[in-house]
């Protein structure tokens, strides 16, 4: 399975949540709001989940192995930094 579009709204305001990403795989399947979070460590992406009867929050869709989440993460979030250049360049003509 390969990851053939990512598109990814930057947002502002939030101290955490930066962004939301939408991303295609095989130009057939797409997974959408994925979120952009600022941690300790940096950027990390958290797939789409839903909130729980119990108040826990459970990942809707999510990959099966760490290579797969790294191929994700590090696919978003270069989308994520062009769009932030895109948007500051905008901003600065």
């Amino acid at each position: 399975m390969e990851i053939t579009e990512v598109r990814v709204s930057p947002i502002e305001g939030d101290e955490k949540l930066k962004g939301f990403a939408t991303v295609i795989f095989d130009n057939e399947f797409v997974v959408r709001d994925l979120k952009i979070i600022s941690g300790q460590k940096g950027l990390f992406v958290a797939m789409p989940s839903r909130k729980m009867k119990d108040g826990s929050f459970k990942d809707v869709a999510h990959p099966l192995n760490n290579e797969m989440r790294r191929k994700l993460e590090e696919a978003v979030l270069k989308e994520y930094d062009k769009a932030k250049a895109a948007k500051s360049e905008e901003e600065n003509q």
